[in-house]
């Protein structure tokens, strides 16, 4: 059965969305949202009806589902509207601007039964869903800490834009809040975290650096860092060969340490002892996990076409994506006050 989706928004990562509905066979685009007239233009040239207002689409073509790529602060109030018209939907990352606004979108969501999947698409990656098999299932003991890095060189011209050199435009709630959810994802709920930003390499209000220590609420320890001013191919964007936008550049960005085992994504090797008791002065065997070769952003409108027909719900749901907003925010809430911050004190504030 094919599913009509409407699509809200149509920038850069909306229009992908409308790319990958169109090559899907069992979805259709049925309608876009959006207020600028390119985005008019773009649903001219795919042949499909175009609204200003998104309310007023949804009441005209009565989508199955629909697609939240709207700017950061519409993304509740359209989900809120989907929601109170019994329409699942796709939001885009992050699933509000604030804790609060996300706690809006929670309770209706819940309250009416009407899924919501937050689009924090590496969920749906075949590396991080290996990398989640791996550690849950014990492969590599009891894990004791993470690392990663989340490192490139966006161009000047990025910039441009006034709000990316403002508040929440910088790679905490753009770039590291994939990061975040991923060690969620993996690791289990973030207890707390330490952070400090910078901002030296632009001296734009917003940071360009930071660095963060995390403690889990298993125990486990771990340590992040991300700039979006160093050129380097240590990113999930370029090791995973998944990201839209990104040139592959094969390698590891993450590591995972257990007492028996280590982990490198994404290029997948898992590092163990030959012997059972082996220690730091016996060699390592190195073992390759391959993957299925599936496409996160295709994986992502599979599961979601699922959601609508009711036969999955939704991997990241408006809740669990709160708390890795929560997360998130945390961060900056350490960096800015100079002090540990829990996940807990930000998501009931």
């Amino acid at each position: 059965m094919t599913r009509r989706l409407a699509l809200l928004g149509a920038g850069l990562i909306g229009r992908e969305h409308a790319a990958l509905v169109a090559a899907h066979p069992g979805a259709e685009l049925v309608g876009i949202a959006d207020t600028s007239p390119a985005a008019r233009e773009h649903a001219s040239a795919l042949g499909v009806p175009f609204c200003a207002d998104y309310a007023s689409m949804l009441d005209q073509v009565r989508p199955d589902g629909a697609i939240v790529a709207l700017p950061n602060h519409l993304h509740v109030p359209a989900g809120l509207a989907c929601v109170e018209r019994g329409i699942p939907c796709l939001v885009e990352k992050p699933v509000a601007e604030s804790v609060e606004a996300a706690q809006r979108l929670v309770a209706a969501s819940e309250r009416r039964g009407v899924p919501v999947l937050v689009g924090h698409h590496r969920r749906h990656s075949p590396d991080i869903s290996e990398a989640r098999r791996i550690v849950r299932d014990g492969l590599l003991g009891d894990l004791v800490a993470v690392n990663g890095m989340c490192w490139f060189d966006k161009p000047d011209a990025y910039f441009e834009a006034e709000w990316r050199r403002g508040e929440g435009g910088g790679p905490l709630l753009i770039n590291l809040i994939h990061d975040v959810d991923t060690l969620r994802f993996i690791c289990g709920e973030i207890d707390s975290v330490c952070a400090f930003t910078a901002n030296a390499v632009r001296g734009f209000p917003v940071e360009d650096t930071a660095g963060l220590a995390i403690r889990f609420e298993s125990g486990v320890l771990g340590t992040f860092s991300v700039s979006d001013a160093v050129a380097s191919p240590w990113s999930w964007e370029f090791t995973s060969a998944q990201a839209l936008y990104f040139p592959h550049q094969p390698g590891a960005y993450l590591f995972f340490g257990g007492r028996t085992g280590s982990l490198s994504v994404s290029d997948m090797y898992l590092w163990r002892h030959a012997d059972t008791g082996g220690h730091w002065q016996d060699p390592l065997i190195r073992e390759h996990r391959p993957l299925d070769r599936s496409r996160a952003y295709v994986n992502q409108l599979e599961h979601f076409l699922a959601v609508i027909a009711g036969t999955a719900t939704p991997a990241i749901t408006a809740r669990d994506g709160m708390l890795t907003l929560a997360a998130t925010l945390a961060v900056a809430a350490s960096a800015r006050d100079h002090r540990t911050v829990s996940v807990r004190e930000i998501a009931a504030p």
